[in-house]
């Protein structure tokens, strides 16, 4: 066996031999956690009901009502009713990156949860244009929240050799709550009649239905579902930490397996400890001033450090292009996008969006499977190629037949068609792959800020989309088609001659891509040592490993434990 601490993943390889099985046997053996991800994934669901759900009620004839006719106006004033929930959660993904650590995940959880049903009552009592841009402001506070901490909290409980399929069941859950949000208004629609008579129960229901899901949520994570292990021992409450991490395994705290995800829990908090105490020894006063400036610098960064701004610029763009392809333009605005190729009523164009719904829910499941097998770039592409061919054939088709639609409904179907091939392409590329890379191309000790600088993007982007689309349509569908293809086309030159494949790449490797030989390789020197100094090393390499003695923090205490050779001696 090699030398501990030569090479990059002695420790990984080591691991790997106590590790359960992977895949769909994993996610199965893994039951208790599953069942927690599942939960706690709840939250995808709420955010992905939501943006889908707007989209239909927009459209109905009694929510124009309600609305004093502000909802049928199609422009800028439209454009804001829908993208100023993108704005809340903005700002409540900027808020949760200080809360999830304040309180820890479940607090910040149940948090969002009530924000949210505050937020949607508020908008179940519209009387007029206000209720809506508040009420959906401060229900995009929550969805912003959930949209960052629900992948988290699920990442920090999983097993590593299913994180990767339980972080996943968060897009999963997004596209099913973006799908049935979708049916259910197709069939509310039709409470009270479609016309003037149509009752406000059809938009009421849709609004007010999403309140159950968050209401379970936020009472899960009160009344049963677990702290997350890392959150413990970041407060330094490492003993509580070691009997959560049992009980989510169903095993006992003297597991050779629990020890052992136990110790990498501690050596990543070690590792931000010394991190941060290298960079900044002058701000290692533990107080709020000192943790608010090391915070500022390292957000700083990655803005100044040229290696950290190439990761910086990856990321950011990869978010941006990812908005700017034309996926939520229609996923807010697909009944109004269907009924302008000439489909009169709101029926057919609400039913042409509900199979939106399933094509992307669907769609996205071989991403899932498959991402690593045929690595980001190569997926990134087809999605873009494929997404933009969709754009420019609806364009000359709405070019060729806008003014004579009614004549040409055999035109306008083959418009719908590739709409829906066009959300196919997203689906199973540029929807979940564009977050893998934004999670991979940071290196370990700027990863966690990197990735939340690039949902600051999509977000903002998402908000830019939702406020621009509608008076793009309004103005010329063709034209909204035509840019957003040349989007995708824009995208694809990024991809192929800008952005570097990080498929199963070391931490070596990808500092090679991004030009600097030396910051992951620092960070994995870091890391290795302190694996080594609390006993990790010697409790995966055994025999081939000399007794050490070092101090591990426990229960908050820094008793003096002994590494034997014989890795069952240990005592945590």
């Amino acid at each position: 066996m090699a030398p501990v601490g030569t090479g990059t993943g002695n420790v990984s390889a080591a691991r790997a031999r106590l590790s359960g099985p992977s895949g769909i046997k994993g996610i199965i053996a893994s039951g208790k956690t599953t069942g927690i991800a599942f939960f706690a994934s709840l939250g995808g669901f709420v955010y992905g009901y939501n943006q889908g759900m707007f989209a239909q009620v927009l459209t109905m004839n009694s929510f124009i009502k309600a609305t004093q006719g502000y909802a049928a106006t199609t422009g800028i004033d439209q454009g804001l009713l829908t993208s100023i929930l993108e704005l809340g959660a903005w700002v409540g993904t900027l808020i949760n990156g200080y809360l999830a650590d304040a309180v820890g995940r479940r607090w910040c959880a149940m948090i969002a949860c009530v924000v949210f049903t505050v937020g949607v009552i508020v908008q179940a009592c519209t009387v007029n244009k206000d209720y809506v841009l508040g009420g959906r402001f401060v229900t995009g506070l929550g969805v912003g929240s959930l949209s960052m901490v629900v992948p988290l909290y699920n990442a920090e409980l999983s097993p590593p050799e299913i994180r990767g399929s339980l972080v996943a069941v968060q897009q999963l859950a997004i596209t099913f709550g973006i799908m049935i949000s979708f049916w259910i208004g197709y069939g509310t629609n039709f409470i009270g009649g479609t016309g003037d008579g149509q009752s406000s129960a059809a938009w009421l229901v849709p609004i007010c239905i999403q309140i159950l899901p968050a209401l379970i949520l936020g009472s899960g994570m009160l009344l049963f579902m677990p702290e997350s292990p890392r959150h413990l021992m970041n407060q330094d409450r490492a003993e509580e930490a070691l009997t959560t991490l049992a009980r989510l395994r169903n095993k006992s705290t003297e597991d050779m397996g629990v020890r052992v995800e136990y110790l990498e829990i501690k050596a990543l908090r070690d590792f931000e400890v010394e991190t941060a105490r290298a960079k900044y020894p002058q701000y290692q006063d533990g107080s709020f001033k000192s943790n608010f400036l090391i915070g500022f610098h390292d957000y700083a960064s990655l803005i100044t450090n040229p290696s950290l701004r190439r990761r910086t610029m990856a990321a950011c763009l990869t978010m941006t292009f990812q908005q700017w392809n034309g996926i939520n333009a229609i996923n807010y605005y697909a009944p109004y996008v269907f009924r302008n190729f000439g489909f009169e009523g709101n029926t057919l164009a609400l039913l042409a969006t509900g199979v939106v719904g399933v094509i992307e829910f669907l769609l996205t499941i071989p991403a899932v499977l498959y991402v690593d097998k045929f690595g980001r770039k190569s997926i990134l592409l087809a999605g873009a190629i494929g997404m933009g061919v969709c754009h420019f054939i609806v364009a000359g088709l709405v070019g060729s037949y806008e003014d004579s639609w009614s004549s040409h409904l055999a035109a306008g179907w083959v418009c719908i068609v590739f709409v829906w091939l066009f959300i196919g392409c997203f689906a199973f590329s540029w929807g979940p792959v564009s977050w893998i890379v934004v999670s991979e191309v940071f290196p370990l000790s700027m990863r966690a800020k990197g990735v939340s600088l690039g949902g600051s993007a999509n977000w903002l982007n998402n908000f830019a989309v939702g406020i621009s689309t509608s008076p793009f349509i309004d103005t010329s569908q063709f034209g909204a088609f035509i840019f957003f293809g040349c989007m995708c086309v824009l995208a694809t030159l990024w991809v192929y001659f800008m952005l570097p494949e990080t498929k199963g790449l070391t931490l070596e490797e990808m500092d090679e891509l991004f030009g600097d030989a030396g910051f992951a390789q620092a960070d994995l020197a870091l890391k290795q040592r302190i694996e080594k100094d609390i006993g990790l090393t010697a409790l995966l390499y055994g025999d081939d490993e000399p007794m050490m003695t070092d101090k591990v923090a426990a229960g908050g205490k820094g008793e003096e434990r002994e590494f034997k050779e014989d890795a069952k001696s240990i005592s945590l």
